[in-house]
């Protein structure tokens, strides 16, 4: 029995021992012992290793055993270090300077000169680029990611003692703004499927502007003929190994080396114009293989027209997974920037384990889901971190998580919250007239948003001087569930109408996009449903210029809907509506200014703004429609193709479809039920997409609309079709879908229609050779909106325009039997 207890023992022992783990760390240098940063460290044969942090320190756990340690980082020469591994391991490694000879390359048997090298050898990566691009059908990869983000200087000016404390800054305005880091794992299917699932992330400090927190945002691969970085710029990059590379690159052999065996190419890339979507610096190419062995490019603000940072520096490195597939290892975005006397700059460092070639994905596995997030995987404690992670914290990191993590925790206590949501709960008179003021409640379960007083205090010719008083109430249940319901009571001082109404909407199902709405009472509402001014714009122009642009009519009503995606991709909207509408007239003329070619207009919109027609007069009585009643019913199916998306553990997050999106709409109105009047059907097809990125160009976005009344039988002005038009000289030019000049309901139809919209906002760096254009680092926009009619005049329009500056010209011509007439030239300019 003894003998027996040994043997276990012993076998026990044996077990635990082979199980067990150690950790090799170290430091890697130059031969000045000064640090290089990001280097690479992995077990030779494996894809298994780490990358150094900032001051060159790395670590990862290995079994037991002797193991070839591979170090490299781009401009030192490779080295291969011996390690046996029983017990914990520092190993601190010093890098030589790469020397790079120039010599005769040979390139498919001949000779070259070095002048004409680079050319040949680029012809040769240039012409594998199509093979390298596709050569790996699918692979499942370990990613972790780690972001930092740090204020580097600050004006003296800003720098009081308390901004110091709140940011954790040292007396020269120095200190980590944000910082995370995420582990993942990564798969992929040719040709461009994706789907990962998040293990851990740990974020602290304040959202940045932009951001790669995932491994999906750090997929370099400069294989593809254009480059994108999204959210630094609005435009692709060329790849120095594009198809058309020669068009946009010069190179330049700075000499070869050799690297475990490898004869390496350095070549140098340089744009042949100034101001180009291009990258600058030193491409490492495997001879022979003709295939990318690291990168170490640059991009730039001045040259290149990046968002908010001044420089960009991309670093790669790739290894050989087989014998003929070589795969990255590490990639690194540093990256620096100054806004108002704030410098600033920071890393996303990406590090690849574990590559399986061959995963054998099911079928059905790429969904469309693109992203998920465990449900703890925001919640890992620190000791997991420490076991984790791949890449060491530096005692500034360390000390920056500890501080915010502990700030965090008290920012979790219910007196923090109380006393957070007390301060935050107190009324401040200016952010009100604008913005609104919001109070929470119940640790943020309970929320009132008050609507601001530009939205409360108005006047029309209609109502006269006039007060909307409108507030939003937000429940939330649980984490899935919440309502809101949004009562509102408006009076007209000048025709004494006193209305009241409210509207809600239940959440229910946020993996669905699931909820209810509904509302009753009564209001005043634009005769254009789709939406002309708000009451703050349509008060300043009445009052100052003259101009009553708005009509209104009263509605008394209920309605209630339902919206839930049925599949990926397919969103169903349904309603029933029933309104008691009244016909409204002029009863307020007063203004500000007054202008002697100028009065205000009928409140009945086809007695004014009729081409060749006078205008009523602003007191007409003149019938739009009668008093009648409406049962509408309504339903929409938009349809996004290819749909991606997003799954966090309390919601699904849609991202912009890369291909465009359909809606197709039907409404009708119901007779004889209800005392209805109305008797009609209308439906109509959207096709749309925003943002279609146009490689260096920019992008270009697109809506196109058809519609008819299939039956119009009984149908009154509030039932037509109305379009998104604009008079007056403030619009968004970033919407597509409007018409910038269109009158707001000369227009409306009950009859067949289709309207079109493109939009082009062109680079500005395309345009960066321009000095005025460059000095505003402007972009331009061309577009063009067209409408068509059934018995109505045509409507086109064609502008030219500067972001940012804006200026911008509109031209408008309508069309009717043999006559023309000119809707408008207009110029004008503003800030965007």
């Amino acid at each position: 029995m003894k003998k027996q207890l040994l043997f276990i023992f012993i076998l026990f022992t044996a077990f635990k021992v082979s199980a067990q783990q150690y950790i090799l760390s170290g430091r890697v240098t130059d031969m000045q012992n000064k640090p290089i940063p990001f280097s690479s460290v992995y077990i030779r044969s494996t894809t298994y290793g780490a990358t150094a942090n900032e001051n060159g320190n790395y670590q990862f756990k290995l079994n037991p055993g002797t193991y070839h340690v591979i170090y490299r980082f781009v401009g030192y020469k490779e080295r291969i270090e011996t390690v046996t591994i029983n017990s914990n391991v520092q190993h601190n490694v010093q890098l030589e300077d790469e020397v790079f000879n120039l010599k005769t390359v040979v390139v498919q048997g001949k000779r070259l000169k070095s002048d004409t090298a680079a050319n040949d050898i680029m012809r040769q990566v240039i012409a594998k680029r199509e093979y390298y691009l596709t050569e790996v059908n699918e692979y499942s990869v370990a990613a972790y990611v780690k972001g930092v983000q740090r204020l580097l200087s600050s004006p003296k000016a800003f720098m009081g003692k308390q901004v110091r404390n709140t940011l954790d800054l040292d007396s020269l305005g120095r200190g980590i703004l944000f910082q995370t880091e995420a582990i993942s794992n990564f798969d992929f299917e040719q040709p461009n499927k994706v789907k990962e699932r998040t293990i851990a992330t740990k974020t602290v400090g304040l959202n940045p502007t932009f951001g790669f927190n995932k491994a999906s945002d750090l997929q370099i691969n400069f294989y593809k003929n254009i480059f994108y970085i999204n959210g630094v710029s609005d435009h692709g990059f060329v790849s120095p190994v594009a198809y058309n590379g020669f068009k946009y690159y010069k190179y330049k052999l700075v000499g070869t080396t050799t690297e475990n065996g490898h004869v390496i190419d350095k070549i140098e890339v340089a744009p042949r114009l100034d101001h180009s979507a291009t990258f600058k610096g030193n491409l490492y190419i495997l001879e022979g293989d003709w295939r990318i062995y690291s990168v170490d490019l640059m991009l730039t603000n001045k040259d290149n027209g990046l968002s908010f940072i001044d420089t960009l520096q991309i670093n790669q490195q790739y290894i050989p997974i087989t014998d003929k597939i070589w795969q990255p290892v590490s990639e690194q975005y540093t990256f620096e920037g100054k806004v108002l006397g704030f410098k600033f700059g920071g890393y996303y460092d990406a590090i690849y384990n574990n590559y399986n070639l061959d995963p054998k994905f099911p079928d059905g596995y790429f969904t469309g889901e693109i992203l998920k997030y465990d449900t703890a995987s925001n919640s890992k404690s620190e000791a997991y971190w420490s076991a984790s992670r791949p890449v060491p914290l530096t005692k500034r990191e360390t000390r920056d998580y500890q501080v915010k993590d502990s700030i965090a925790s008290i920012k979790q206590t219910k007196s923090y919250r109380d006393s957070l949501q007390h301060s935050s709960n107190n009324f401040l008179v200016l952010p009100y007239l604008i913005f609104g003021h919001t109070s929470t409640y119940k640790s943020g379960r309970d929320s009132v948003y008050l609507y601001p007083f530009i939205q409360t205090f108005f006047y029309n010719t209609v109502e006269g001087y006039g007060l909307n008083l409108e507030a939003r109430y937000t429940h939330k249940l649980n984490d899935f569930q919440s309502y809101d319901a949004t009562p509102d009571v408006r009076y007209g001082f000048g025709n004494k109408m006193l209305t009241a109404n409210i509207n809600g909407n239940y959440y229910t199902d946020p993996f669905h996009n699931e909820k209810f709405f509904g509302g009753f009472g009564s209001d005043i509402l634009d005769l254009n449903n789709v939406g002309t001014r708000s009451l703050y714009f349509n008060t300043i122009s009445t009052l100052f210029s003259e101009r009553n642009y708005v009509k209104y009519y009263k509605s008394q009503y209920g309605n209630f809907g339902f919206q839930r995606e049925l599949a990926n991709g397919v969103l169903w909207t349904a309603s029933l509506s029933y309104a008691d509408r009244t016909q409204l007239y002029n009863t307020s003329f007063n203004h500000v200014e007054t202008f002697s070619n100028r009065q205000y207009t009928s409140n009945n919109p086809l007695k004014s703004d009729i081409p060749g027609v006078p205008d009523a007069p602003p007191n007409d009585h003149s019938q739009l429609f009668p008093e009648n009643q409406a049962l509408t019913f309504f339903t929409s199916f938009r349809l996004s193709f290819d749909q991606q998306y997003i799954t966090t553990p309390t919601q699904k997050i849609e991202i912009p479809s890369k291909y465009p999106v359909v809606t197709v709409s039907y409404r009708q109105g119901i007779n004889n039920i209800l005392s209805s009047d109305v008797d009609y059907s209308f439906g109509s097809l959207n096709i749309a997409q925003s943002s279609i990125p146009i490689g260096v160009f920019g992008y270009s976005s697109f809506s196109v609309t058809a519609g008819d009344f299939f039956n119009n039988s009984k149908i009154y002005f509030p039932d037509y079709n109305h379009f998104l038009g604009n008079q007056g000289t403030t619009f968004d030019p970033t919407y597509i879908g409007s018409f910038h000049f269109l009158p707001f309901y000369t227009f409306s139809t009950d009859n067949a229609f289709l309207e079109a919209h493109y939009q082009h906002n062109f680079s500005g760096i395309l345009l960066d050779n321009i000095p005025f254009m460059r000095k505003f680092k402007l972009e331009e926009i061309v577009g063009a909106n067209y409408l068509a009619e059934k018995n109505m005049p045509n409507y086109s329009e064609f502008y030219v325009g500067l972001q940012r500056l804006i200026f911008r010209i509109d031209y408008g011509v309508s069309y009717e039997g043999n006559k023309k007439y000119i809707q408008g030239v207009r110029i004008f300019y503003g800030i965007r």
